[in-house]
C-alpha cells in the first residue's frame, strides 16, 4: 500500500484498475510484447498510451502528450477511434 500523500499516490489509490492497466502497458512494452507506435493524429514518435477501455489493458491508442491532453480535456469524440464499428 502506498504510504505517501502525493497527488499521484492518491490517484493510484482511487483508481486501482486504471493503475493496473498502466502497469500492464509498461510491462508489455518493456518485454517487447507491445510496440509503441507514433501518434495517431500527428505522427510524432514521443507518445503516451491512451486507454479507451481499461478492462482491455493492452488495447491502447498512441497519442503524443499534446493530443492525449486535448482528448482528455475536450472529450473522446475529439479524435474518434479509427476502424470503429
Amino acid at each position: 500500500m502506498l504510504k505517501t500523500d502525493t497527488r499521484q499516490a492518491n490517484w493510484r489509490r482511487a483508481n486501482p484498475g486504471k493503475y493496473d492497466a498502466h502497469l500492464a502497458v509498461q510491462r508489455a512494452v518493456k518485454a517487447g510484447e507491445l510496440e509503441k507506435q507514433t501518434c495517431e493524429v500527428c505522427g510524432i514518435e514521443a507518445v503516451d498510451a491512451h486507454h479507451d477501455q481499461y478492462d482491455e489493458p493492452l488495447r491502447v491508442r498512441w497519442l503524443c502528450r499534446r493530443h492525449h491532453t486535448r482528448l482528455h480535456h475536450y472529450g473522446e469524440d475529439m479524435f474518434p477511434i479509427r476502424n470503429a464499428p
